[in-house]
This record gives structure tokens, C-alpha cells and sequence, in this order.
């Protein structure tokens, strides 16, 4: 079985990824730059003071939720490097928990935004680069990060988060049949991460999770939280040249929560 083909990106290849100051966004930067992949690094203002990138990484100031950022972001990277052959968007953060007949209409739009319509305008201004790697026989590969929340709701106030997750799974299933044969587009649906996501995310307000540890570990078949190296490692294998022949799906990493 020497023919097998390598399990994780070849080295020079060109990544980007949105949400890479974020716990998981560390742990898939600091993995990529130990394969000698390039890698620049998209996030909030907020996010790079409070936690910026590795030194040496390119990190470039920008919330998803806004149009003209995301465009001027994918601009610039473009102008530098003039493909992309990696994209990976970990973008999104959920707020307090507050149930639906309470939820004011800003809240949950600040949600949608993020973490739905930011996947989105980030899939289309990356588009023209991506396609420009796939024109450089680079065969360009693309993971959208989902929630294990995407498809069960085992917890009140989580709604807005949730639809939005189901949405992004959807939203790969979209673009994998949009954008094949010369591009591929995954998700990856986590279980819960021990990182800062569960007080709100990297760079905001601290929140109440609301998480049981205990209790959550209950329905675990591992008995543990995730951590940001579970997740590094299948989202590298999602862009390497092993999964080749996979499109269109997510994949859950949640210790056996949510079978799928």
C-alpha cells in the first residue's frame, strides 16, 4: 500500500483560515506550519488583540459578518498570493442562552450573521482564488465548520446558533455541487471543544455557557470534551489529497454524542 496518498496537505500549499485565533483556528495553524503549508490567518480586531496568530503568521483584521471586510480581505490575499488552496472557516460564536419567545430580533440577527451569512460572503469572495488554484492543477479544498448543534438541539437557548449551523451544513452540500469537479467542499460538525467558544468565543464577552460537564460527559461514549487538536487533525485530513474522492459531506468529531 505505498501508493497511498499522503493523509494530510502537501507542503507550499496556500491555506486560509477564517477564525484562526480561536482555539481550534490555533491547533489547525500550528499543524499546518509544522507541514511547511503557508498560512494566513482572517479574524476579528477583537480576536488578534486577544489572542494573535503564531509569529510569522499573516493575520488580517476582519469580521464575517461584514460585506465589504470579507471582500477587501480576499482582495488583498489574492493580490499577494494570487490563489488559495486551502480554505477553512471556523467563524461563529453564539451569545447568552435565550429562548426563542425572548429573543430580541438584533440578537439573533448578530448571530445569522456571523455564523451563516459570513460563510457565505466568505465562500463567494474566495471563490475567483480558489478556482485559480484549481487552474494551477493545485486540486483547491474547502471546509466549512458546522456544530454537532446543526442537527440535534439538546439545550434551551440556542436557536439562532443551531439554525444557522444547519444552514452552513446545507450550504456545503450547495457549493460542492456548485463548484465540482474542480473544487471540494466539506464541513466538519464539532461536539463540544474545550476552548474559549464555550464562554461566548475568542475576543468577545464572556457568557454563561450553561454546560453540565458532568452530566453533558454522560451522553459520551469517549467520557471527555473535545479538545483543539481532535479537531485539527480531521480538518487537515478533509484537505489532503487522501479525501480526494469526498465532497458534499460533514463530518462529525464529537466522541460518539451524535452519531450520525
Amino acid at each position: 500500500m505505498s501508493s497511498l496518498p499522503s493523509f494530510v496537505p502537501e507542503p507550499a500549499r496556500r491555506m486560509v483560515v477564517v477564525g484562526g485565533c480561536g482555539g481550534i483556528g490555533r491547533a489547525l495553524v500550528s499543524a499546518a506550519r509544522a507541514l511547511s503549508i503557508e498560512v494566513k490567518v482572517m479574524d476579528t480586531a477583537r480576536a488578534i488583540d486577544a489572542t494573535p496568530a503564531q509569529p510569522g503568521v499573516d493575520q488580517i483584521a476582519c469580521d464575517v459578518s461584514q460585506e465589504d471586510q470579507v471582500q477587501a480581505a480576499f482582495d488583498a490575499i489574492g493580490a499577494t498570493w494570487g490563489r488559495i488552496d486551502a480554505l477553512v472557516n471556523l467563524a461563529g460564536y453564539t451569545g447568552e442562552r435565550i429562548p426563542v419567545a425572548e429573543m430580541p430580533t438584533r440578537e439573533w440577527d448578530d448571530i445569522v450573521n456571523t455564523d451563516l451569512r459570513g460563510m457565505f460572503l466568505v465562500a463567494r469572495a474566495s471563490a475567483p482564488w480558489l478556482r485559480a488554484s484549481a487552474q494551477q492543477g493545485m486540486a483547491p479544498a474547502v471546509v466549512l465548520v458546522s456544530s454537532t448543534f446543526g442537527v440535534m438541539v439538546p439545550l434551551v437557548g440556542y436557536a439562532p446558533y443551531a439554525t444557522s449551523k444547519a444552514g452552513v451544513i446545507n450550504l456545503v452540500r450547495a457549493l460542492a455541487t456548485e463548484w465540482a469537479p474542480a473544487i471540494r467542499v466539506n464541513g466538519l460538525a464539532p461536539g463540544v471543544i474545550e476552548t474559549p467558544f464555550l464562554q461566548g468565543g475568542t475576543g468577545r464577552a464572556q457568557k454563561k455557557s450553561g454546560l453540565d460537564v458532568k452530566h453533558f460527559l454522560g451522553g459520551v461514549p469517549l467520557q471527555r470534551l473535545g479538545q483543539p487538536e481532535d479537531i485539527a487533525a480531521p480538518l487537515l485530513y478533509l484537505l489532503s489529497p487522501a479525501a480526494s474522492y469526498l465532497t458534499g459531506q460533514t463530518l462529525h468529531v464529537n466522541g460518539g454524542s451524535h452519531m450520525a
